[in-house]
């Protein structure tokens, strides 16, 4: 048989070749009976080979370094510890207000309601809070309006390869005798905004490098300046999109013992307790011919019930869609008539008159993302209090105010700004989840496309360029302002050829779109943009400049 006779290199085992033989007898017997010895002469047809050597010491040393993994688990039963509801009812009373899902995937919220010191009359429940509850937005939206609108300032616009469409504001300005420049740079993703101090700059930087202060991601050879006067009114319809004065929550009553959707959608019957509770949240309104905030309700055929409950808070109005004032249909065991405005919110109440779990997963919805459980607890001495727990998806941020220990609440004025804020600032925050958040992003990019190309032409147009059949606008009105209205008023679709490619698309002002809802107020803002836009946006300037950039000499008597 032929064998291969090499030296083994000096080094390979940190010495002599020598020693790197003795190096292997040592390894190799340890872990092998009966294992020829290296150092053993060479026989004729029972050489050993050397690399057979080191690939047998190699073999025995990675089975040294192997770790035994876990068997897999074959149900997610076993790495699953929440009990079903059935298995808590079976444990009998109290129950929490919310179980977990089986499977997970929501936290919670609000899990005790046990006070230290308890009393028959709970007078012991503590005030959760002190001063006004904060409701909560995207910072950025109404920072234009707050420091650009209507004070001398500069807009440019420009495509990147890689973030897209651009438009950025500069604006000069001096706080305490120090001198900065405030810079807003909007993407696709989002707004980034920053103020930086001149003196911190070896130069004054152009608009290209005021960009690149803000996302150093900024690939382009330059900006371009806009020139059209009444840019500002675009520029701060599309920054403020975001924000919206309309919401509407789902409230769910839950009787004692329910545990399916079905259950729930089919009650009828309110309880003394429930219709208390609902006139705690809101006015009693009468649907037909219903001029405010209709939340997708009928006002006008009676197709969606005769009555609901509507608030106004802080400016905010809020439609409720009450499981029992929806249509009910006999013979219909999931209730779709109900279901379908219900399931398509967002945020909603589930209102329990006793002690029963409440799981999340009981609504079968691709939209309802966060739920607020009220409990009804009466006190001994006539007055009414509530525990309170709330329950999201894994992906939607915790939002405030935060729940007080125990989460018991007196009904009081305070505790109703107290939910209702919540339940504002719950849907805000489940824009976040991930679903939502595509959403909003495929809407601001579009939005933000549109702005775009609108600036784009109205500033060739003013410079006197030439402008192709693609880009003129029908009837004069404002393309970017009719792509708005599309987006804003679900059911509409862009009047610019140029924009057909947004056909299809739909979304409300947040960037939601299963909100089946014509926004009365949003179309009177926007007509009134079209019309008269100065008014609207209230461009107020501070003497010297007008709203518009490049800035002009404001003129009496005279309208741009």
């Amino acid at each position: 048989m032929f064998s291969r006779e090499r030296a083994f290199p000096a080094g390979a085992c940190g010495g002599r070749s020598e020693e790197g033989v003795r190096c292997f007898s040592d390894v190799i017997d340890s872990p092998t009976q009966g294992f020829p010895c290296a150092l053993a002469p060479a026989v004729p047809n029972k050489a050993v080979d050397l690399f057979e050597m080191i690939e047998k010491m190699q073999g025995s040393r990675l089975d040294e370094q192997r770790c035994s993994l876990p068997a897999p688990l074959k149900t997610e039963e076993e790495y699953i510890p929440y009990p079903s509801i059935h298995e808590v009812l079976q444990k009998g009373w109290p129950y929490p207000l919310i179980i977990l899902p089986q499977f997970g995937g929501y936290w919670i919220e609000g899990t005790s309601h046990n006070l230290s010191s308890f009393s028959p009359t709970l007078s012991d429940v503590p005030f959760p809070w002190s001063g006004k509850v904060k409701l909560e937005s995207d910072p950025t939206a109404k920072l234009y309006r707050k420091h650009f609108l209507g004070k001398e300032h500069q807009n440019f616009y420009s495509s990147d390869m890689s973030l897209g469409y651009l438009v950025l504001s500069v604006k000069y300005e001096q706080i305490e005798k120090q001198e900065n420049l405030r810079l807003l740079l909007r993407t696709r993703t989002g707004t980034k905004h920053d103020l930086i101090p001149i003196s911190c700059l070896n130069e004054f930087p152009n608009a290209v490098q005021m960009a690149k202060l803000l996302c150093e991601d900024v690939n382009v050879e330059r900006f371009f300046p806009v020139l059209y006067p009444k840019a500002s009114q675009l520029i701060v319809a599309f920054d403020e999109h975001v924000i919206s004065n309309n919401f509407k929550f789902g409230v769910i009553y839950q009787k004692p013992g329910q545990t399916t959707e079905e259950e729930v959608f089919s009650n009828t019957e309110e309880s003394l307790g429930f219709l208390e509770f609902l006139d705690f949240l809101g006015d009693k309104i009468q649907l037909q011919d219903f001029r405010g905030f209709r939340g997708g309700l009928d006002v006008t055929r009676g197709q969606t019930g005769t009555e609901s409950v509507y608030t106004n808070f802080r400016g905010k109005e809020i439609m409720f869609h009450v499981s029992t004032k929806l249509p009910f249909t006999e013979g219909d065991s999931q209730q779709l008539q109900r279901k379908r405005h219900i399931g398509n919110d967002i945020v909603a109440i589930i209102f329990q008159d006793e002690s029963t779990p409440f799981v999340p997963d009981m609504i079968a919805s691709n939209f309802l993302h966060a739920y607020v459980v009220v409990q009804l607890t009466p006190g001994t001495t006539g007055d009414t209090f509530y525990k309170v727990s709330v329950t999201a998806r894994d992906d939607v941020p915790f939002f405030g105010p935060p729940l007080p220990n125990p989460a018991i609440f007196r009904k009081s004025a305070e505790f109703r700004e107290f939910l209702l804020a919540k339940l504002i600032n719950a849907e805000y925050s489940c824009y976040r989840a991930e679903k939502f958040a595509k959403l909003e992003e495929r809407t601001r990019s579009a939005l933000l496309e549109s702005l775009f190309e609108e600036l784009q032409l109205r500033s060739r147009s003013m410079m006197g360029l030439p402008i192709g059949e693609d880009d003129k606008i029908e009837n004069g009105s404002g393309g970017f302002l009719e792509n708005f209205k599309s987006f804003a008023l679900p059911g509409r679709s862009p009047s610019r050829t140029r924009a057909s490619r947004f056909h299809g698309r739909r979304s409300s002002a947040i960037g939601i779109e299963n909100i089946q809802e014509e926004k009365r107020d949003t179309a009177e803002r926007i007509q009134k943009v079209l019309d008269n836009p100065g008014t609207f946006f209230d461009l107020k300037s501070d003497g010297s400049s007008s709203p518009s950039s490049p800035e002009f000499p404001s003129r009496k008597n005279k309208h741009i």
